[in-house]
């Protein structure tokens, strides 16, 4: 099924250089439709749908950007479990940006911009599958310099710890230099443990913990705009969309047993590419990058699939990006990326994918549409 996909009005994106589709592991492209055996069922509407989660008894709750969650069933998506719309601005790339509960069950985290645009992550207690509001506390916030890059995508990995991406605090060409800056919570990917603490504790195997120059909270630094990142449900992998600013937009990963600490490179590189100064020594390159050739402008991270229902996909990673909608699968192997195929299915303004406890995969349209990947 092609879904048709409607104009999206996006802010000044820069001029796209032709250069040729890449990878950084030269893998070789095979970027053309195949016969189509997948396609994309509508299962509910939305109002600008952001993010989603497998939640308790096998349902998916859905994040609405205003600051609505709503839980995905059989007729389409509840009436709101969770409304914070009069606490945050639905405006440009502020909102509810993420949803996450714990392994348990037990928490329920939503990562949004409040009201002046601080990134915030809230808990709440769940009981019986039901959100306790009385329960609510703060666990960590970030003061944002500029209203875009914002990130703010929240995960649990496999190891039980919240994961957190910021963007470099927006603007551009970050001109204040938080992705190599590693003072600051911005640019970076983070790593904390709310279980503990108060507000959240520091686990002892984060990277930087002994160094008194860096902020404990850093997992892996130098991102740009972390736009939706995963961890592989069978091995453990992390990977990241990182949005590029002109010229690339690139595809990170990292092995499920790295003790963290690496430097993706923003802003001293764009992909592969130079972009203000010399590589880092210890720059880790993206596993795949593409250009900004036809409509494409923004990555949008997804999920390695470990689902049933398409056997053929299993063990390929999904992405997609905003502005063309297509999605797209990279056959991977150890890190490497073997080949790059164009699904034939178009999800529209594509801003996240969601994994359900089966692992099937949702795709949600910002302009209002939750899709399910099927086989054709």
């Amino acid at each position: 099924m092609k879904v048709r996909k409607s104009s999206v009005i996006i802010g000044a994106l820069g001029l796209a250089a032709s250069l040729a589709l890449s990878t950084a592991s030269s893998a070789q492209q095979r970027d053309a439709p195949l016969p189509a055996d997948t396609q994309l069922r509508k299962v509910a509407s939305a109002e600008a749908p952001t993010a989603g989660t497998a939640g308790p008894r096998g349902k998916v709750w859905i994040a609405e950007k205003s600051g609505r969650v709503r839980v995905l069933n059989d007729r389409g998506l509840s009436k709101p479990v969770l409304d914070i719309s009069d606490e945050t601005r639905n405006e440009g790339e502020r909102g509810l940006l993420g949803i996450a509960f714990d392994p348990g069950f037990d928490h329920f985290y939503i990562s949004f911009t409040d009201l002046e645009g601080t990134s915030t992550v809230d808990e709440f207690a769940v009981r019986r599958g039901q959100i306790q509001p009385d329960t609510r506390r703060t666990v960590i916030t970030q003061e944002q310099p500029y209203p875009n890059h914002n990130g703010g995508h929240i995960a649990f990995g496999p190891d039980g710890m919240l994961y957190i991406g910021l963007g470099d605090g927006g603007s551009g060409g970050d001109p204040q230099d938080n992705g190599q800056n590693r003072e600051t919570l911005l640019g970076n990917m983070l790593r904390i443990d709310p279980s503990r603490g108060d507000p959240y504790a520091i686990p002892e195997d984060n990277p930087f913990v002994d160094d008194p120059e860096v902020r404990d909270e850093i997992w892996a630094y130098g991102l740009r705009n972390p736009w939706r990142f995963s961890f592989d449900a069978a091995k453990g992998d992390l990977l990241i969309g990182d949005v590029g600013q002109n010229t690339r937009e690139e595809i990170d990963w990292a092995p499920a047993d790295s003790p963290g600490g690496e430097n993706y490179g923003w802003a001293r590189m764009e992909g592969t590419l130079s972009f203000s100064g010399e590589e880092p020594e210890n720059h880790v390159p993206p596993v795949f990058e593409y250009d900004r050739a036809g409509e494409r402008c923004a990555v949008t991270g997804g999920y390695v699939y470990r689902g049933r229902a398409i056997p053929g996909l299993r063990g390929d990673y999904l992405y997609s990006d905003f502005c063309d909608g297509e999605i797209r699968a990279l056959e991977m192997k150890d890190g490497k990326v073997l080949g790059s195929t164009d699904l034939g299915v178009n999800g529209g303004s594509v801003a996240s994918f969601v994994e359900g406890c089966d692992r099937e995969l949702y795709v949600l349209d910002l302009d209002g549409t939750v899709y399910r990947l099927e086989p054709a």
